[in-house]
């Protein structure tokens, strides 16, 4: 059953934009209410909609002029400034969170959905969530996320690409940036955001750079409360104090504890089997590996399996491991500490970080060698000792 909010919402922006004259919100969002009561089953209202866009185009703007979301360009460059992602031909695992985390982020989809009802009883504010933390932790997975559950499109804005060599022209890109969210039914995702919302006490910046980020803040404002705003950065240390105060909803995203990786562990594997004992090692010794790190090792396994016509083992788990761990964030990990050391110093290793779950069994096979080696290799160790 439908309550009298379901579709306020959309109203609510339509009304708006025939009240600023902004013709193209009024299509856009009459087009989407359209596309939501046909969903709904409201087949009939749908397609009255629809003949009241056709019938109206020759009225709304001069004939001959087709109507579309016209993707704002850079004035110098015409280098588009979004892109749309197609949420229908994106295949991956699902999000994995800590309860809390969910919490965050269903409250915002609760209020989203809500939007409405918030706005009639006084309690609508900022649409805009700011994810932060590390690459890999799934920001942009989340936002795609976000969208997918609304029902929206997702814009992407690398906002790299939208600073120009005349910061001038950055400020025109920002404005042409927020036109098009305002009038568009869509989730906004401001990828690399520190590029654009960097600190304006920073000596090491111009002063337009500065007036810059304030044309931002002011935009972001104006935007009022009937766009949906999600922003991610890898570097929220840079983030201007102002910029925080802007999102309502903030959430951090870092590298998976112990619970976290087991369980996207178990949703990578699919075909790949491996039992509980060697799970739990894979969980240990991916430490410090992002959610896209387990995935993507995961993905190599796949691959061995597809092109060696055989199951992958532990030990090839464990080559892969080493081989993702080469580069950014070889000091939190401690299997990068093991890449590169012959069987006797791994095992040395192993053994001083946990002698219960890494037994001459496990050594054993991590190592490809036989238990007798395992054996020998604990006894080369104690004569060292």
């Amino acid at each position: 059953m439908k309550t009298q909010y379901e579709y306020m919402s959309e109203l609510f922006r339509i009304v708006n934009g025939a009240l600023r004259l902004d013709i193209d919100k009024v299509r856009n969002y009459t087009a989407f209410l359209a596309d939501k009561l046909e969903k709904a089953g409201d087949a009939a209202s749908a397609k009255r909609l629809r003949k009241l866009l056709e019938e109206s185009d020759n009225q709304l703007r001069p004939a001959g002029v087709a109507f579309a979301k016209t993707v704002p360009v850079d004035a110098d460059s015409r280098f588009p400034l979004i892109e749309r992602v197609n949420l229908k031909t994106v295949s991956e695992p699902p999000i994995v969170l800590a309860q809390d985390q969910w919490d965050t982020v269903n409250e915002f989809l609760s209020i989203a959905k809500s939007y409405a009802q918030a706005d009639v009883e006084g309690l609508s504010a900022s649409l805009s969530f700011l994810l932060y933390g590390p690459p890999g932790t799934g920001k942009s997975r989340l936002a795609r996320h976000i969208a997918h559950e609304l029902s929206l499109e997702l814009y992407v804005a690398r906002l790299d690409g939208l600073i120009s060599s005349f910061l001038g022209s950055t400020s025109k890109n920002i404005r042409a940036l927020f036109d098009f969210a305002a009038k568009t039914p869509c989730v906004l995702f401001l990828d690399e955001f520190d590029a654009i919302a960097k600190l304006r006490g920073d000596s090491q910046e111009l002063g337009e750079l500065k007036r810059v980020v304030n044309s931002f803040i002011q935009n972001l404002d104006t935007l009022g409360t009937q766009s949906i705003v999600i922003a991610a950065t890898n570097h929220h240390e840079l983030l201007d104090s102002a910029i925080w105060r802007r999102f309502s909803y903030r959430l951090a995203l870092d590298y998976p504890a112990t619970e976290l990786r087991e369980t996207i562990w178990k949703g990578s594997f699919g075909e790949l089997k491996f039992t509980a004992k060697e799970i739990e090692l894979l969980v240990d010794l991916s430490e410090g590996f992002s959610g896209s790190d387990i995935h993507e090792v995961c993905l190599r396994l796949h691959r061995r399996r597809m092109t060696k016509k055989q199951a992958p083992e532990l030990k090839d788990a464990f080559q892969v491991l080493q081989n993702i761990s080469i580069g950014e964030g070889e000091g939190r990990r401690f299997v990068s500490g093991l890449r590169g050391k012959d069987e006797h110093a791994i095992s040395t290793l192993l053994r001083a970080r946990n002698a219960k779950l890494y037994s001459h069994a496990a050594i054993a096979e991590l190592l490809g060698v036989s238990k007798a080696t395992a054996h020998r290799l604990a006894k080369e160790q104690k004569s060292d000792g």
